[in-house]
């Protein structure tokens, strides 16, 4: 398996990627279908098209301040607009901090969380970009809280293959060249 890849849930119009709050930003949000206040337009977000990546990172919505897991369905356009103003945050520091959107790769994981062989992509949008992540990319929410959760009690009672047919199916997304190159994915 190539090692950076951009694996996720999309479709002609749209991308999947996930997000864990507290119940004070979900709440609204989902009421909303749209990312309200308490949410700060004033600080970075990060969007990860990767649902295992998410568990392990707000452990299966089991960490204080990541109890709620949304799947945030925002435009392709939107995704390719991130992309294309994206900066490793490896790179240069002047460019990172003048970067509207920072990508990182993490290790992806497996169903128990363990780190795989290969990467998963972060991407991070800054104050620059986030009233259009807000007001423009964003086509609808769904809290999957219920969903992660069911899959961690099949984890934890030694019930994988089962868990495993819940996860939602990710696949390669596609990506330009330039793009690839600067932001290191393998094509």
């Amino acid at each position: 398996m190539p090692m950076r890849q951009i694996r996720a849930r999309y479709d002609a119009r749209s991308i999947t990627v996930y997000q864990a709050y507290p119940p004070a930003i979900a709440d609204p949000a989902l009421r909303a279908q749209r990312f309200v206040p308490p949410f700060s337009l004033q600080r970075m977000t990060w969007l990860k098209p990767s649902f295992l990546w998410l568990m392990h990172r707000s452990n299966w919505a089991g960490k204080p301040g990541q109890e709620r897991v949304l799947a945030v369905r925002i435009t392709r356009e939107g995704w390719q607009e991130a992309l294309s103003h994206a900066v490793l945050t490896t790179a240069d520091p002047a460019a990172v901090a003048r970067a509207p959107v920072h990508v990182q790769w993490d290790p992806e994981r497996s169903l128990r969380g363990a780190p795989l062989n290969h990467y998963s992509i972060q991407v991070g949008v800054s104050r620059a970009l986030i009233r259009a992540f807000v007001e423009e990319w964003v086509i609808d929410l769904t809290d999957i809280t219920p969903k992660a959760r069911k899959i961690a009690e099949l984890v934890r009672t030694h019930r994988a293959a089962k868990a495993q047919r819940l996860l939602p199916p990710e696949q390669v997304f596609p990506v330009s060249e330039s793009i690839a190159r600067r932001l290191r994915i393998d094509l």
